[in-house]
């Protein structure tokens, strides 16, 4: 069984910052990636951020120089700190686990909410 659990999610006023908390519940397989995509109504999934097993990262464009993806080995967690947030940010957060950076896995999501 793969598990992926998201914490932190919410509402936030534009300009704003959350940080979103993903655990890894304990895996069959050694993956060696974990990241953020995020769906909004009536949009397609995005991919917002992935940090790898030898601390790697990358970026989607619409979030760089905002967002850091960072990690807590001891306690299988990956974290997306979210600065500077915009309406444009709305959306569920969904995290995955997965190889090479590409999910395999994911999580059920946390919505998160930039309104004034």
């Amino acid at each position: 069984q793969v598990h992926f659990v998201e914490s932190g999610g919410g509402l936030v006023q534009p300009g704003g910052s959350l940080r979103l908390s993903c655990k890894d519940g304990g895996n069959v397989f050694s993956i060696d990636s974990m990241g953020w995509y995020r769906q909004a109504p009536g949009k397609d999934r995005e991919f917002v951020a992935f940090i790898r097993t030898g601390g790697k990262t990358g970026y989607g464009d619409s979030v760089k120089g905002r967002f850091t993806i960072t990690r807590d080995i001891a306690k299988n967690t990956v974290y997306l700190q979210m600065n500077n947030l915009k309406f444009e940010d709305t959306a569920v957060y969904y995290c995955y686990g997965g190889f090479s950076a590409l999910p395999s896995w994911w999580g059920q999501g946390t919505q998160v909410t930039v309104t004034s």
